[in-house]
């Protein structure tokens, strides 16, 4: 789990190990993770860019980029909340995602708010 706010904007995530869709005799583990961002500033926001940093348990380390997040670019007034949940394949049992979104005021200023590190580890791994 994480939960970090920067400069008004709270991103928590929550991942889970998902069995069904892993085969560890394979190398393939697969996680999901629910995004929760709630804008608790006084500004109109929009989310415009993800970058994620994704490291396995063999410390290979994989950055993803891109436009928005599943798809949408949210607009997150003062008090609103927007989530979504999406998915990380690992070769590994365990690993790592932290991350950055960037972020547009409604003035057109443009900054980045942080997403804290948090574990991806599937059950045969904690021992």
């Amino acid at each position: 789990m994480s939960d970090t706010t920067t400069k008004g904007i709270r991103v928590r995530v929550a991942p889970v190990y998902l069995p069904e869709r892993s085969a560890p005799e394979e190398g393939s583990f697969f996680f999901a993770y629910r995004v929760r961002i709630t804008n608790t500033g006084d500004e109109t926001v929009q989310l415009m860019r993800r970058h994620w940093t994704i490291t396995d348990g063999r410390g290979h380390v994989e950055d993803v980029e891109g436009p928005g997040v599943v798809g949408e670019t949210p607009v997150l007034p003062p008090g609103m909340t927007f989530e979504y949940t999406s998915f990380c394949p690992l070769p590994t049992s365990f690993g790592t995602m932290e991350g950055t979104y960037q972020m547009r005021t409604g003035a057109g200023e443009l900054f980045e708010i942080e997403i804290g590190q948090f574990s991806l580890v599937a059950p045969q791994a904690v021992n």
